[in-house]
C-alpha cells in the first residue's frame, strides 16, 4: 500500500494503528490507492448487516411524478445503483446515461415495460431483464394499462469487458 501510495511505510503503519494525524494529502494517496473516496477511510463503519426499514428508503417521483423511484443502496457504492422503480399506467421516464464503462441490467418485476436504448426498443414482460450499456441515451415507458414495477442495477464494467 505504501508503494502504491507514494508515501513511507511508518507512516501507512501510523494511519494503521490510529497514531498521529495524517495530512489530507496522504489521505489522498492512500484513499487513491485502494480505490475509494476519502470519506469512506474516515467513515465509521457499522456491523456487516444493515436493515433499512421502509419508511427511511429514500423515494423519488420521476417523470412528471407518475414514477417512483426506491434508492436500494443503504450506503454509496462508487459507480453502482440499484433502484426499484413503479410506474403507473402509460408513465415513462428517461434516463440518464452513466459514466462510461457502466452497464446497466433491467429486470422487469411485474407488467410490460419498453427500454429504448440508443434508438432500440425492447419490450420486456415479467422476469425478463435487459443487459445494456448504461453510458448510452435510454428511457423507459410502462405501455400497458396497468401499474409496472422494475429494478435498475447500475454497475461499473472494468475496461475490455464486454457486455453479456
Amino acid at each position: 500500500l505504501a508503494d502504491h501510495a507514494g508515501i513511507p511505510r511508518s507512516t501507512i503503519a501510523s494511519m494503521e494503528s490510529g497514531y498521529g494525524n495524517p495530512s489530507l494529502a496522504n489521505l489522498a494517496r492512500v484513499s487513491a490507492a485502494l480505490g475509494a473516496g476519502i470519506e469512506e477511510l474516515l467513515a465509521r463503519h457499522a456491523g456487516a448487516c444493515a436493515l433499512v426499514p421502509a419508511s427511511r428508503i429514500p423515494v423519488q417521483r420521476r417523470g412528471g411524478g407518475r414514477v417512483a423511484v426506491a434508492k436500494l443502496l443503504p450506503s454509496r457504492v462508487r459507480g453502482m445503483e440499484i433502484d426499484r422503480m413503479d410506474f403507473d399506467p402509460g408513465a415513462s421516464m428517461g434516463g440518464t446515461p452513466h459514466v462510461a464503462g457502466t452497464k446497466e441490467y433491467f429486470y422487469c418485476l411485474r407488467g410490460k415495460m419498453q427500454v429504448l436504448v440508443a434508438g432500440q426498443l425492447f419490450e420486456l414482460g415479467r422476469g425478463d431483464v435487459l443487459a445494456f450499456p448504461g453510458d448510452q441515451r435510454h428511457s423507459y415507458r410502462n405501455p400497458g394499462g396497468r401499474p409496472a414495477a422494475s429494478i435498475s442495477v447500475v454497475v461499473p464494467v472494468p475496461v475490455g469487458a464486454e457486455l453479456g
